[in-house]
């Protein structure tokens, strides 16, 4: 039997024990309702293309992957008298977030919100909503700050953090022995946090940083020695050349043009992701082919999209784990250790009790193919393989 199929075995045992308690000798269907908070047009989900069209990222819909998990409920749900429903609030700002939110709670008694917004944001709206009794569940933003000055009891982390997709990266190099590294950092403050994550990964992991060098997108003739990839990948030894390119531009044209013959990885090349299509263990191809069921063909899952179809698949065990709706009891099931997580990746997922990120396994991938699954075999952890991927409990800065 397939992981997948005995996922749904124990989901449809458990999800009896909850319509049993429900419903009780009236048999009337217990209706759940979780929340979704997102920008009405999120420039970070844009599909983006170069100026002559030559298209570099697809669209991404977060909610779509949040659908998904939604529909593998009702599947469940039809049969077992119990209902799972997502109601969903898009807006411009923070001010008629609120008021959305407010309107979950009180007309749809909702406590759980996936939340999909850039940190900032996320961050104020975290703040805004302390002890108004709803968990927020980060389905998009990775900023490490979120786990650790900004963190709160009531902000849960799906997607991987910064720290956790440069660790990765970072375990690769080294155990490829690819310990001298080019940096390769671009002008956006996104730029500036995945050269910074990625530095600290690769002396974390036992390799250097031989030098950092800025670099501009364009063909720009009086700014060549920032956007010439042989000027900036000349006069130096490498083993490897390290890009931190937000937009895409420049380091699409790194791969095979540097001066010495070096592989590329980061954000060009081989990238860390917390999902990809080509993936083909572990239940991810039937992950994915629900995914393009429910949205369409030539839609593929992108990172957001698994983190909220995760956050649904999270909230549904945990109800399934207590037998009750009761938001207290649902959210300790969701915290538990003793709790695990298939999300189709091996190594079962939980929520780390010191920042609330989700440990999970990081895929390498190139365009096209998945090379590596993070953690790597030789890299071991007294409690936890996962936590070898992140800030680890005496690193954290998170305090509730």
């Amino acid at each position: 039997m397939s992981p997948a199929r005995r996922a749904l075995g124990v989901l449809a045992g458990a999800f009896l024990g909850l319509a049993v308690a429900a419903v009780g000798q009236a048999q009337e269907t217990t209706r759940v309702t979780f929340g979704y908070l997102g920008l009405t047009d999120d420039p970070r989900h844009r599909a983006l293309e170069t100026y002559a069209n030559v298209p570099i990222r697809p669209a991404i819909v977060p909610l779509d992957g949040a659908k998904v998990g939604l529909r593998e409920a009702r599947v469940l749900g039809r049969a077992l008298k119990a209902e799972f429903a997502l109601e969903a609030v898009q807006a411009e700002g923070l001010e008629p977030l609120l008021t959305g939110l407010d309107r979950l709670v009180a007309d749809h008694r909702v406590h759980f919100v996936l939340v999909d917004l850039p940190g900032q944001l996320l961050a104020e709206l975290t703040a805004r909503t302390r002890g108004k009794g709803v968990t927020l569940l980060n389905v998009s933003a990775i900023d490490d700050e979120l786990r650790a000055e900004r963190c709160a009891p009531h902000l849960l982390h799906l997607i991987p953090s910064q720290a956790m997709l440069a660790d990765a990266l970072g375990q690769y190099l080294s155990n490829q022995q690819w310990r001298d590294a080019l940096l390769l950092v671009g002008p956006e403050a996104e730029d500036q946090a995945m050269g910074e994550a990625f530095a600290r990964a690769i002396r974390r992991f036992g390799g250097r940083i031989v030098e950092t060098r800025r670099f501009v997108a364009g063909r720009d003739p009086r700014q060549r020695e920032l956007n010439n990839v042989r000027l900036l990948t000349q006069g130096v030894a490498y083993d490897v050349v390290v890009v931190a390119d937000s937009e895409g531009e420049f380091g699409r044209h790194l791969p095979y043009q540097t001066v010495l013959p070096r592989p590329v990885v980061g954000t060009h090349g081989l990238v860390p992701l917390a999902w990809h299509w080509a993936f083909e263990r572990h239940g991810a191809p039937q992950l994915n082919q629900r995914f393009e069921r429910t949205v369409g063909p030539g839609r593929r899952m992108q990172d957001a999209e698994f983190a909220a179809w995760a956050a649904v698949r999270a909230l549904l065990e945990a109800h399934t784990r207590v037998r009750s709706t009761d938001p207290a009891r649902v959210l300790e099931a969701l915290k538990t250790q003793e709790a695990t997580l298939d999300v189709y990746k091996g190594n079962p997922a939980s929520f780390r009790p010191w920042d609330n990120q989700l440990r999970q396994p990081i895929l390498l991938a190139t365009t096209d193919s998945v090379i590596a699954r993070a953690p790597l075999d030789r890299f071991l952890h007294q409690r936890n393989v996962l936590d070898t991927l992140g800030v680890d409990q005496p690193e954290t800065r998170c305090r509730f």
